[in-house]
């Protein structure tokens, strides 16, 4: 009688592949690993567990992490342009100088996440949870935060240079003190009498500084 054979998807996940451009570890367990400086240009993270592993300084342009586990995980100085993190859950997850020009983190869970010195022009964080994550230096020119949570989010530092969206954001006590806003799209007077400016704060015309600014430090 012939011998069974069990013929595997080509192009099926490898948990046990090395790093590479590529690479597919869909639904992959991969936490508490040291993966800093690998090249995962167009890699397949999909469902994957990538909590507390180290990704710094990797390559992960156009990159596929939806609806990954990144908690605490460390991608400071990596590639992540054109990458989709859409509904990753990053909670305390430190983004920072990374490059990611038109990434999409649309509804992912960022509480608490770092984007100092982050490069997010045109990136997407629609109806994401970024609530107290810090911008510190952050360009933020053409990034959308339409419908998100940015309560108590640190904007201040920040850079814009012409439009940002903030389409019925949620902007509770969002520290944007000298942050440039006169560009910003879908901004109204309530989500500035929330927030937390201070007289450098440029906003767009028809908003007024509320009585209330500067708000006092936690």
């Amino acid at each position: 009688m012939a011998a069974s054979l069990s013929f595997r998807p080509a192009d099926a996940a490898d948990c046990r592949a090395d790093p590479a451009p590529k690479v597919d570890w869909s639904n992959c367990a991969k936490k508490n690993l040291m993966l800093g400086g690998s090249d995962f240009t167009g890699a397949n993270f999909r469902d994957a567990d990538l909590s507390y592993t180290d990704m710094r300084d990797t390559n992960l342009t156009r990159a596929i992490l939806e609806k990954a586990t990144l908690i605490r995980a460390w991608f400071t100085g990596a590639r992540l342009d054109k990458a989709n993190f859409a509904r990753a859950e990053a909670y305390r997850s430190s983004f920072q100088n990374v490059a990611a020009q038109g990434t999409s983190f649309a509804s992912a869970e960022l509480q608490r996440a770092t984007f100092n010195g982050a490069d997010l022009r045109y990136a997407s964080f629609e109806k994401a949870d970024v609530s107290r994550a810090s911008f510190d230096q952050a360009v933020l020119s053409g990034a959308s935060f339409a419908y998100a949570n940015l309560s108590r989010a640190d904007l201040s530092e920040a850079r814009v240079e012409g439009t940002i969206g903030l389409d019925r954001a949620f902007m509770l006590l969002t520290r944007i003190e000298g942050l440039d806003l006169s560009g910003a799209t879908g901004l109204d007077q309530s989500q500035i009498d929330m927030a937390c400016g201070d007289a450098e704060t440029k906003l767009p015309k028809g908003l007024a500084t509320p009585a209330s600014w500067p708000c006092a430090r936690d």
